[in-house]
């Protein structure tokens, strides 16, 4: 069984037992941590889908580490403008292992819902002028078709 699961502004997909490295959270190592955002859970071909969210579900998982990444240089530049600023970035992270997932059934939003019924567009098949538009309308075979001016190229010699 598989989970997808969002956290920190990304998503992941896990598995029981798999070990990933997340945007820092806050915990001690050793700490339980729960994941509530589950966006899918499948095993197999039954897969359950969120939308957005499943609710009742949950990824739960233990902190293994906290820790910062390798270093990485960060260069602003713009050229001509006698502008150059160099620096380094060191982003946190936390390791967890992911215990357990526990899955249950889609939630729908209020924005993923049907539109009403007064809010209907008509069927756009033959778009034709209203009844009080006063607007010439020509059939194709009564506009003439203009012929192409072409230039000649000009040779070298």
């Amino acid at each position: 069984m598989y989970a997808v699961f969002r956290t920190g502004g990304k998503q992941y997909r896990a598995a029981k037992g798999d070990v990933l490295r997340l945007e820092k959270i806050e915990g001690e190592e050793g700490a339980s941590v729960k994941f509530d955002e589950v966006l899918l859970i499948g095993e197999g071909s039954n897969i359950k889908v969120g939308n957005p969210i499943l609710v009742g579900s949950s990824v739960s998982a233990k902190v293994l580490r906290q820790g910062k990444s390798k270093k990485v240089p960060v260069v602003k530049f713009k050229r001509r403008q006698n502008y150059l600023r160099q620096g380094t970035h060191r982003q946190f992270f936390t390791e967890v292992e992911i215990t357990g997932i526990s899955g249950a059934s889609a939630k729908k939003t209020a924005a993923a819902e049907k539109p009403a019924a007064g809010d209907k567009k008509p069927p756009s098949g033959d778009k034709k002028p209203p009844a009080g538009d006063k607007k010439k309308v020509t059939s194709k075979k009564a506009v003439t078709k203009k012929k192409a001016v072409t230039k000649k190229k000009a040779t070298k010699k």
